[in-house]
């Protein structure tokens, strides 16, 4: 069972107030919570083999193949501000401000 003090550590490393009954409810859910992971654990599972997802999933995209690109100089002339054979874009600085 996970106390108060516990809960209350957790709670400052996450930078969380919580209320009396908010650390309360917490113990208990916290509690239950790792009671699963002991249940899981007392599992036999040698032979299981890892995964990733419930369902196996299937690749639906197109191959990655080369192929023929926009001329450079096509999409510079639909480009709003180029500049010496590039596209000018806003500076990081200037959305921060």
């Amino acid at each position: 069972m996970i106390d108060r003090e516990q809960v209350l550590h957790v709670a400052r490393l996450a930078r969380l107030r919580l209320s009396d009954e908010d650390v309360e409810r917490m113990a208990g859910e916290l509690s239950g919570v790792l009671a699963h992971v002991d249940r899981i654990g007392e599992l036999d599972l040698d032979g299981v083999e890892p995964t990733t997802h419930v369902v196996s999933l299937e690749n639906v995209l197109r191959p990655d193949e080369p192929r023929p690109s926009w001329p450079k100089e096509a999409m510079l002339d639909r480009a709003p501000d180029p500049a010496d054979g590039a596209f000018r874009v806003p500076s990081p600085q200037a959305d921060a401000q």
